[in-house]
């Protein structure tokens, strides 16, 4: 019980901050000054019943989806390569950190010109930034796999697929969910701004939208919802969990 109060009253200071920050701080400011909790939340609920706003989440879930597939079937192979061939990774070191480093929507000029508008540059966008969190953490989850486990298996009789089955896949579960639990988190962040080009729909579109038309109660309630769908999501994944470190 103190631990959910704890969490209540946090999110209650926040939206009063919110509330004065808009209500007197930027009272002046003709945009910030319709964007409290108190014109937000309306709206929201409003927008939550609108035909148009559940086909936006539902186009953005698809192309998160399929991003975050494109993302696993590359980077679980290469997490795996890496992770288990210490030349491998240190030969392909320079040009993974050059591309990992590099921003996702830096490619986005280069991708809209390959594959044009539409979903399909979204989705590659959405992978290129979920892949490397996923390479990492399968790569660091085969170093630490206990080698012991697979010659007890092998000297068992086990094939190799018993073994990948027993040893490595049980033994990786732990660092695959951490990554993809982080590989989401950067997802849903870089889908919105991917959603602004070349596309007439999804929560990043809708943010354009609603700018274009000043509508900045219907840009707040758009923020609020992108917020609380990946509050969700991450929650899905495991975010939720409790913390026995909490008193």
């Amino acid at each position: 019980m103190t631990r959910v109060m704890a969490r209540a009253g946090v999110v209650v200071v926040a939206g009063a901050l919110w509330w004065l920050a808009t209500r007197f701080a930027f009272a002046d400011n003709v945009i910030l000054s319709r964007m409290g909790p108190d014109s937000a939340l309306p709206a929201l609920l409003g927008m939550l019943g609108e035909h148009s706003t559940l086909s936006a989440i539902t186009v953005s879930l698809r192309r998160l989806l399929l991003g975050l597939l494109l993302a696993a079937a590359a980077g679980v192979p290469l997490g795996l390569l890496f992770g288990s061939r210490a030349l491998a990774e240190y030969a392909t070191a320079p040009v993974i950190q050059f591309l990992r480093m590099t921003s996702p929507l830096a490619w986005a000029p280069l991708v809209i010109v390959l594959l044009g508008s539409g979903d399909a540059p979204v989705i590659t966008l959405i992978a290129l930034a979920a892949v490397w969190p996923i390479v990492l953490g399968v790569s660091a989850g085969t170093r630490a796999l206990d080698p012991g486990a697979a010659l007890v298996a092998r000297s068992l009789g086990a094939t190799r697929w018993e073994i990948v089955r027993s040893t490595v896949l049980p033994g990786l579960a732990g660092s695959l969910r951490t990554a993809s639990r982080v590989a989401l988190g950067v997802a849903w962040v870089v889908l919105v701004p991917a959603e602004m080009f070349g596309v007439s729909n999804g929560l990043g579109y809708s943010i354009l939208n609603a700018r274009d038309n000043l509508d900045y109660e219907g840009l707040a309630a758009t923020m609020l919802l992108i917020g609380a769908i990946g509050f969700l999501l991450d929650r899905i994944l495991g975010g939720g969990r409790p913390d026995h470190r909490a008193r």
